[in-house]
């Protein structure tokens, strides 16, 4: 199969599973879901990259475990966190729902077909790298690798103690200041970043991979202009007030770095 063919099955395929998930969403009224899906939407998409007919197969393997991987480990941890909290809807949806009021409706389907055209535009790494017939890794690909296993370690690393704060002190109001979150604010979002810097970079060694580079660029916005640092961090001042405020004074916004005193 070619690019375009896989392309626009898989437009058509995420566009009718997000366009079924909001409705099922909205009836059980929990849009934090949709965050579920998104993590889980790049399994399949990895997996379409399989049937491209010009690639060699051990390197569509390799990215497709990638890609999978970090999917599948993202997804399931989103999908614990937001089952431990069902009926209740994750803050940041809770605004949202108040934003958009009595266009709730068409804003959050809009909102759930966009995450579908989301996964497309980011899944240019794996497309890319699955077309490409050379055989053998290269040594960008083996450094892609590297990055990549210690990107998702960090990333599962940082998940890990955010959980295991948070089940220590049932009652919440408190900012987690352990291990990795000592030294940046969003551990799990640096190392989410690097990851797909290591995707774009197994990409680099493929024709056209220099394309792919839009995508941790992409992510970088996505974290610190949309829905990532500015509505989780809004989130954790409504509900922890001036001890997050001396948080955001103290330690670094993104990439670890020294305490301030």
């Amino acid at each position: 199969m070619s690019i375009p063919t896989i392309g626009l099955t898989i437009i058509v395929g995420l566009g009718v599973l997000f366009g079924a998930l909001f409705w099922l969403c909205l009836s059980i009224r929990n849009f934090g879901f949709v965050d579920v899906a998104w993590s889980y939407g790049f399994t399949p998409v990895a997996a379409s990259c399989l049937f491209l007919q010009n690639g060699w197969l051990e390197r569509k393997v390799m990215i497709a475990l990638m890609a999978s991987i970090w999917s599948i480990r993202l997804g399931t941890h989103l999908f614990r966190r937001v089952l431990r909290h069902h009926p209740e809807e994750d803050g940041r949806y809770q605004t949202l729902r108040k934003e958009w009021g009595s266009h709730l409706r068409r804003s959050f389907f809009l909102f759930f077909e966009f995450q579908a055209l989301l996964i497309v535009a980011l899944s240019a790494p794996f497309l890319i790298a699955c077309n490409n017939p050379t055989p053998a890794l290269s040594g960008l690909e083996i450094a892609a690798c590297i990055l990549w296993i210690l990107a998702v370690a960090g990333e599962a690393m940082a998940d890990w103690q955010m959980d295991r704060f948070k089940a220590s002190r049932p009652k919440g109001g408190e900012v987690c200041q352990v291990g990795l979150w000592r030294y940046s604010r969003h551990p799990n979002y640096f190392f989410e970043f690097l990851i797909w810097c290591s995707f774009s970079l197994f990409a680099l060694a493929s024709s056209w991979g220099w394309v792919s580079l839009y995508c941790p660029a992409l992510m970088l916005f996505f974290l610190f202009r949309v829905t990532g640092i500015p509505a989780t961090e809004a989130q954790a001042i409504r509900s922890k007030g001036e001890a997050y405020r001396e948080y955001q004074r103290t330690t670094s916004v993104f990439i670890p770095w020294f305490y301030k005193v």
